[in-house]
């Protein structure tokens, strides 16, 4: 059972004093979080791509290339790149160079992104949305196996024997399918044998048992090993020492968090109820004690078949020193927890 942490950089102003951290600020507040991360040992640190006032990170490579001179064993990922509104080239010329600097350690989450904001910033129609993802994931699958490419599309020029350079260390970089729940994602993944990340944000965790049977399901009719796939979720978390503390010093942040989303969304009013849910047994916050948070996640594992498991902290914007606990507690007592119980329970 993979661990890690997954951010987005949110820029928010602070719920209890009002300021607004700089982009700069969260940027080296993000290096420092990598390295605690890496240090109390946890498998990954994934970081998402936005080109909003209220994120910091427009390139997830440049901040994960800086946390990579000072990390030594994380593995490095965005979460997500947005691969429609971008030049698949580019991409995996830039973390074949994280890839270079970390060690081998990099990996892309191709996703289409919950924004939409990249699309007219780069010229794009979101007319073509779909048909955007499913284009360059192919070239982007081509330039990942090596050697000269031959590719032509409709949405940008084709290359004929040319190859691409850097060549990352790895042999292959893992690509990584996010995807926000929905079967049409999911089955696409599975036909072509990609691992597969899914953002679990709301209602029961259990509920996305289903889906992850479809695209093992999918994965094996395709030909595809279903036991060497990765099985990933993202989810919203903040890890204390107790269950009340850590609900008490998550819910302001998290509440402006999905209000602001939710304004733009037409979604209800977030409240102290509607947290309470969803960190309860059956929700989707992993918000708690390390044991609570650890029974969570292991029930994730039995219950669902998730492979690696993304806290993504913090939400919104909550004080450094607040975050680097949480982030501390989670790889220091959470995970010897969650990694002891499933050795035994798989071991049986």
């Amino acid at each position: 059972m993979e661990l890690g942490i997954s951010t987005f950089a949110e820029t928010l102003p602070d719920p209890h004093t009002g300021r607004t951290i700089t982009h700069a600020e969260r940027l080296r507040d993000i290096i420092g979080e990598m390295e605690m991360a890496d240090k109390v040992g946890l498998d990954v640190y994934a970081v998402g791509e936005h080109h909003r006032s209220d994120y910091a990170v427009s390139a997830p490579e440049v901040i994960l290339a800086a946390g990579a001179a000072r990390t030594s064993s994380i593995r490095l990922s965005s979460a997500v790149t947005v691969l429609s509104s971008d030049d698949p080239v580019r991409v995996h010329e830039r973390f074949a160079m994280l890839d270079g600097i970390s060690g081998g350690r990099a990996e892309i989450m191709a996703g289409r992104g919950s924004f939409i904001e990249s699309f007219p910033l780069f010229g794009y129609d979101l007319n073509d949305y779909d048909e955007l993802f499913e284009e360059k994931l192919e070239l982007l699958l081509q330039l990942q196996k090596g050697g000269p490419i031959h590719w032509e599309g409709k949405h940008r020029a084709p290359i004929n024997g040319l190859e691409v350079f850097p060549r990352p260390e790895q042999s292959e970089m893992p690509i990584w399918i996010a995807s926000g729940g929905t079967p049409d994602s999911t089955v696409r993944a599975g036909k072509l044998g990609l691992p597969i990340a899914l953002a679990i944000i709301g209602g029961s965790p259990r509920n996305f048992a289903p889906l992850v049977e479809l695209y093992k399901q999918t994965a094996a009719h395709a030909g595809h090993r279903i036991e060497s796939l990765g099985i990933a979720s993202h989810s919203h978390g903040f890890v204390w020492n107790t269950d009340e503390e850590a609900a008490d010093l998550f819910f302001p942040s998290t509440r402006q968090g999905m209000n602001k989303i939710g304004s733009e969304r037409g979604w209800g009013n977030y409240t102290r109820r509607s947290f309470d849910i969803a960190r309860s047994e059956n929700g989707a916050l992993y918000c708690g004690s390390p044991e609570t948070v650890a029974r969570k996640i292991i029930d994730l594992r039995k219950n669902v078949g998730i492979k690696r498991f993304l806290l993504h902290t913090p939400l919104g914007t909550m004080p450094h020193d607040q975050v680097m606990k949480s982030i501390r507690l989670f790889g220091e007592e959470v995970a010897p927890i969650v990694r002891d119980e499933i050795a035994q329970w798989e071991g049986r």
